[in-house]
């Protein structure tokens, strides 16, 4: 048996916030993979369902971002488990957005959901990080944080919740990379098609029009900026990562 956490803290105001990706991701893989109904029991929300051959229960903790490894702890011992069977789900703002990254152990980076799990179960478990991006400035990270994601956010963040719960099965087959590489394909393909050689595909012969399954918008947009960029700070950073200079 396999236990999925998703962390996040309860209630509808924090539904959207960056912070509650980690429950976002959990409700994806619910939905995907026909899981039970959730219900509720150490101290957290459950649900139960199979993936890559193995039963595995979710979790989403309801204690609060800063105390969620009481709920992770309490259901790891009444099942019995070893922390290696446990998967987390979280926000990473040292991660651009969109970016996953999976590893197995390491410290907290300061994130207080997972400084808790660690406080209750040991370091000895895999952290699915899903990228929210860095706001630029230390004192703007709760804010950051704890801010709902934009409209325009929805656009890779809906792709990227549906490709963390199709690849799921990876990694609850221990194929972290597989799992990787699949979301990073997934969110290539449907937001940024490309060609083999990582350019944009070629246009129809003989006409203006790009060729099917092309991107107009990919299409339109100019290789090169049209203005300098700044060279320091924030907003330099964050325009390089957009037009592929960082």
């Amino acid at each position: 048996m396999l236990l999925f956490a998703g962390l996040g803290n309860p209630g509808a105001q924090y539904a959207d916030n960056r912070h509650n990706v980690g429950f976002m991701a959990a409700d994806a893989i619910a939905r995907r993979h026909s899981f039970s109904p959730w219900s509720r029991k150490f101290q957290a929300a459950i649900a139960e369902g199979r993936l890559g051959g193995e039963k595995v229960l979710l979790v989403k903790p309801q204690t609060f971002m800063n105390l969620s490894g009481q709920a992770v702890g309490e259901a790891l011992r009444f099942y019995k488990l070893d922390p290696s069977a446990v998967t987390v789900f979280y926000d990473e703002i040292d991660l651009a957005p969109g970016k996953v990254r999976v590893k197995v152990g390491g410290g907290s980076g300061g994130h207080n959901g997972i400084r808790s799990l660690d406080q209750h179960i040991g370091q000895n478990y895999r952290r699915v990080r899903i990228g929210v991006g860095h706001p630029g400035v230390r004192e703007m990270v709760h804010g950051h944080v704890l801010g709902d994601f934009s409209k325009a956010d929805h656009e890779w963040l809906d792709v990227l919740l549906d490709a963390i719960a199709d690849a799921s099965d990876l990694i609850a087959k221990g194929e972290d990379s597989g799992f990787m590489n699949r979301v990073t394909l997934a969110l290539r393909d449907k937001l940024q098609p490309t060609g083999p050689d990582d350019t944009p595909p070629p246009k129809a012969k003989g006409s203006g029009a790009p060729a099917k399954g092309q991107s107009h918008i990919r299409q339109a947009r100019p290789k090169q900026p049209s203005v300098k960029l700044p060279e320091g700070g924030p907003m330099a950073d964050m325009l390089k990562k957009l037009l592929g200079k960082g």
